[in-house]
C-alpha cells in the first residue's frame, strides 16, 4: 500500500483480487475488535509475512509477539523454517509460539532454560511480567552432559547468583543429564509438565546451523517463548 492506504502491484497479480483478500481480512478483524471490544486494537499491513511482522513490532515497541505455527520438519525445516521460527530467528522482542489453542492455559509453571555457567543479569523485563500476571512459580534448567558431583554443585550455585542478579524470589533449580538440549527439555518437561518453556537464541539457525531453540518451536506441543541472548 502507498501512503495513501491504496493498493498497487507489480502487475502481475490482479489488484480486485488483493482487494478482496484485503476486505475479508478487514472483516474479520473487525469481528475481533466486537468480540473483545476495547481490550485489543487491530491493525492491517500488506507485505512479506515475516519482514511486516518484524517491521511493525519494532516500530510499535512491543514487548511480545505472539504468533501460532503448525511446525515444520523433513525438507521444509532444512530449508526454511516456519515463518514463527524464521520470526524468533531474527526478533530482536521475545516471541510465544503457539502450536495449538491454549486459550484456556493456566499458568503455574513457567521453565526458564539457559546455560548459567556465566551468570548476569539480563533484559528479562517480560518475564517479571508474566510471573506477576498469573503468579507463577519459575524454575530454571541446564542440560549437562558431565556426571561428577562437583560440576552439579557448579551450576546450582551459579543458578542462585543468577535468580539473585535479576530479582528472581519465587523459583526453583533444576539439572538434567543430556547430551542434546532439545531431547533434554523434552525429557524434563514429560516428567515436570511446565506451562511455559522459555529459551534463549542466538539467532544462527538455517541451512547450515541447527538451532534447539527452533528445534522445539516446531517439534514440542508446548507454548515456548524464545528470546535473543545478550
Amino acid at each position: 500500500m502507498d501512503a495513501g492506504g491504496n493498493i498497487q502491484t507489480c502487475g502481475e497479480i490482479d489488484i480486485s483480487y488483493v482487494l478482496k483478500q484485503k476486505e475479508i481480512a478487514e472483516r474479520k478483524l473487525a469481528n475481533l475488535k466486537t468480540f473483545y471490544g476495547n481490550d485489543i486494537t487491530c491493525h492491517f499491513s500488506l507485505g512479506k509475512v515475516t519482514d511486516e511482522i518484524l517491521n511493525f513490532a519494532a516500530i510499535n515497541h512491543f514487548d511480545l509477539i505472539v504468533m501460532g505455527t503448525k511446525g515444520a520438519r523433513g525438507v521444509k525445516e532444512k530449508l526454511a523454517g516456519s515463518e514463527t521460527q524464521i520470526i524468533a530467528r531474527k526478533s530482536k522482542i521475545p516471541v510465544l509460539s503457539l502450536m495449538c489453542d491454549r486459550s484456556h492455559l493456566d499458568v503455574r509453571n513457567i521453565l526458564l532454560v539457559h546455560n548459567f555457567n556465566n551468570p548476569a543479569r539480563e533484559e528479562l523485563q517480560w518475564v517479571h511480567k508474566l510471573i506477576n500476571a498469573f503468579n507463577a512459580k519459575f524454575h530454571l534448567l541446564q542440560i549437562i552432559s558431565g556426571k561428577t558431583d562437583a560440576e552439579k554443585e557448579s551450576v546450582e550455585a551459579n543458578m542462585k547468583i543468577f535468580a539473585a542478579l535479576n530479582n528472581l524470589t519465587n523459583y526453583e533449580c533444576h539439572l538434567i543429564r543430556d547430551n542434546d538440549v532439545e531431547k533434554g527439555v523434552i525429557h524434563f518437561n514429560q516428567v515436570n509438565n511446565m506451562d511455559i518453556i522459555c529459551i534463549g537464541t542466538h539467532g544462527r539457525g538455517g541451512l547450515f546451523h541447527h538451532s534447539a531453540t527452533e528445534k522445539l518451536i516446531n517439534h514440542l506441543y508446548k507454548p515456548i517463548i524464545s528470546f535473543h541472548l545478550n
